[in-house]
Formats: structure tokens, sequence, C-alpha cells
């Protein structure tokens, strides 16, 4: 009998099953784009295993969301038909991403106002991927709502993005594998196994609540030691304000669907440093590139944590950065005030962030449900809010005098 499906090895899951109506889509050229599109950014100038991509993130998604939703089916919860959808809605649920994934975003929503979810909305329903959608059986409008959060099915939408999502265990999982870093050791399978739905939420089983502290606990020192971390984000620094000025060159301001799902991380950084000089944003932009490529980095001259509660608004950031430039005496465009800033609890697909987890309990006679505020759990509680941490950048040549600067303004 002729196989519908080929396996994939992964050394995260060893093998992921993939069908023929997935290959069709997988094989096409807009999705064979996100091979080179890094999940991490620039992080691996930093930790050098960091070479993954959207791609392998995106196949692992499917593969924890069918195992998710395989749980759920056994427990009457979902049919055949569901999981199928789900499973190509978690495959398609990055194919929105551009060029060093989140930065490229950035660079969009601050110009345009637009999210690698609106992206990916227009891929499936105007793209090639669409029409090989509809081709194999599948409701394209449905997928679309089922990978960007819009479904009435709210805990279909959890599988693949939210507290309990099969997003954030495979990247915990894959991230930390690339990275080599030991904080993203989580129990998948635990946690999927445990699964379960409660007035169309998912919830968890109270057994396995030790297994979501955990994962909330690798989030959050994920976030700390590679995500977060300030040469990482140096390099990013450098990326957004390299893509920021040369935005109308590269033709960011008012980019079509058919052009965007050519753009990779090598042809954005290649259109940088192959940027005219006869502007000086331009010049300026090029040069950032040129450093980049080389890992001359700008150097992290000054960093502040502040509390949860915490925000710190553009306005404040453009007065702070006003300030240091005047004190230190250097060039605008050398000095560079960033605020990383992320919810410490993931957020829910509608893009709020998770304050509460329905547990679940069987003594045997009936399921009791129980909806749990986050500051109910000890461990977890600790961690809500928001990381937020202020930090100044400069150029190598500056840094005695942006420190002495950053030092005397923020305190």
């Amino acid at each position: 009998m002729k196989k519908n499906y080929l396996d994939i090895i992964d050394p995260i899951h060893d093998f992921i099953r993939v069908y023929n109506s997935e290959l069709k889509i997988i094989d096409s050229p807009i999705f064979q784009r996100l091979r080179r599109i890094k999940q991490l950014s620039g992080a691996h100038l930093i930790y050098p295993g960091a070479q993954h991509t959207r791609f392998e993130h995106s196949l692992g998604v499917m593969h924890i969301a069918s195992m998710a939703s395989n749980s759920l089916k056994e427990k009457g919860i979902l049919k055949s038909h569901d999981i199928r959808d789900i499973r190509l809605a978690a495959l398609l649920h990055d194919i929105g991403h551009g060029p060093f994934s989140h930065l490229f975003e950035e660079v969009l929503e601050k110009r345009q106002k637009i999210s690698h979810e609106d992206i990916g909305k227009k891929i499936i329903l105007k793209t090639e991927i669409g029409d090989s959608i509809s081709k194999s059986g599948f409701d394209k409008r449905f997928i679309c709502k089922l990978a960007f959060g819009d479904s009435k099915f709210q805990f279909m939408n959890e599988l693949i993005s939210g507290a309990l999502s099969a997003d954030i265990m495979d990247y915990l999982l894959r991230d930390g594998y690339f990275t080599g870093a030991e904080h993203a050791k989580i129990d998948h399978n635990r946690l999927t196994y445990s699964l379960d739905v409660f007035k169309d939420q998912l919830a968890l089983d109270k057994s396995a609540l030790v297994n979501f502290e955990t994962m909330m606990i690798s989030r959050y020192q994920m976030f700390k030691a590679v995500y977060f971390h300030k040469t990482v984000r140096a390099g990013e620094v450098m990326l957004l304000e390299a893509m920021d000025l040369a935005r109308n060159e590269l033709g960011l301001t008012s980019m079509k669907i058919d052009e965007f799902v050519k753009l990779t991380d090598d042809s954005i950084l290649t259109d940088l440093l192959s940027l005219p000089e006869n502007k000086s944003d331009l010049k300026i932009a090029k040069k950032i590139a040129e450093d980049y490529e080389q890992r001359k980095l700008f150097k992290c001259v000054f960093e502040t944590d502040f509390n949860n509660n915490t925000k710190i608004g553009k306005k404040r950031l453009n007065q702070i950065k006003h300030d240091i430039i005047r004190k230190s005496r250097v060039a605008e465009n050398e000095v560079f005030v960033d605020s990383s800033t992320t919810p410490s609890m993931p957020l829910s697909p509608s893009k709020k962030e998770s304050n509460s987890i329905i547990l679940v309990t069987d003594d045997g006679k009936k399921t009791i449900a129980t909806k749990i505020p986050i500051s109910k759990i000890p461990i977890v509680s600790t961690m809500s809010g928001f990381m937020n941490n202020l930090r100044v950048y400069t150029p190598s040549k500056n840094r005695k005098k942006v420190e002495i600067a950053a030092k005397s303004v923020i305190g």
C-alpha cells in the first residue's frame, strides 16, 4: 500500500510525520522561504549554534499541535477532521514572518502598523498557499482563523498560540537545544497528554501543574539569558536601525505581498550592504550593516531593569536619548536607547497576557474544573507582569563618554 506521508528526521522530536496534502504546501516556494529566515534573528553571533529557522520550528509546532489534538480526540473532544485543520493551521502560524523574524515586524509595525499575523492572513488568502489549501479540500478562511486567533473555537486557537500552546513548547525546546542554553527543559509530552477543554477554553489536568510551572520558568529564563541578552540585542538594534534608515530604498514603506514573499535574511542584508552612499541615511545604514556582518557590534554602556508596573513610552525614550546626546556630545546617530519589554506570561490568541489557567480534576464520578488566577500559583505569580529593561548602546569609540552621560541622565 502506497504511503500518504513522509517522516522527517528532527533533532527535537526525532521524527515529524508530514502528510501529502501538507507536503504540497511545504514544498511551495513561499513556505520554503522560511528555511532562510532564522528563528532567533542575530542570536547566532553570540550563540553560534542558533542557526535554526522558522521552517523547522513550523514543522515542530505542527507536530506538537498534532500530539495535543490527538490527546483531545481520545477524550472525545475533537474529531479526525479537526486534527487535520489544526495541523495545517499550526504549520502556517509563522508564514507571515519576514527577514530577521520579529525585527522586520518591528520595522513594519512602526511604519505601517502591520504584524506578521496580518501578513500571514494575506499569504494564506491571496497566494498559491491558499490555492494549495483549497485544492487539498481545506477551507482556507477557516485555517486562517485557526492560525491567527480568530476562531470561535477558542481552545483550538490556544493549541497553536498561548500559555499552553504548541508554539511555546517547540520554541523553548528548539531554541534551548540550538543555543545550548540549559534553561529550556520542559516535559511537552506530559503537558500535551494532560490537556482538556472546559467551556471552549483549553484546560490542564491539575496533576500537570508542576510541568506548566516549569515551562513558565523556562520561558522567563530564556528571555533573560537568550532573547534579551544584551549582546544579542546589540545586533538586533543595529539591524533595526539599518532597516529603518533604508526603509524607502528597500521598499519597506509600500511593500506588496508578492514582493514580501521573496525576502529572506540574506536578501535584506545583501541589499543593506549594497546601498548607495549618495544620502547620509543610506551611508549610515550601510556602515551599520557592514559592522554587523563583521560582528563589530554596538556596546551596551548602561542597563537597568524596571519593576513589573513600569512602562517607558516612546516620548520618554526619545527624551532620554536627546539628553544623553547633549551630555556626551556625540553624534545623534551614534546613541541608541533600547527598551525590551515582553509579558512575563505568554499572550493569548487575543493578544492579551494570560492571567489565569483552568485546572481540571476527576474524582471518578465527574470532572471538576477550576479557573485559577496566575496570582494564586506561587512560583508563577512571582513572574507575573512584564519583563522590562532599558539599555543604552553606542559604537565602541564612544563607549566611555556615553556611559558617563547615560548614568548621569538615567541614574
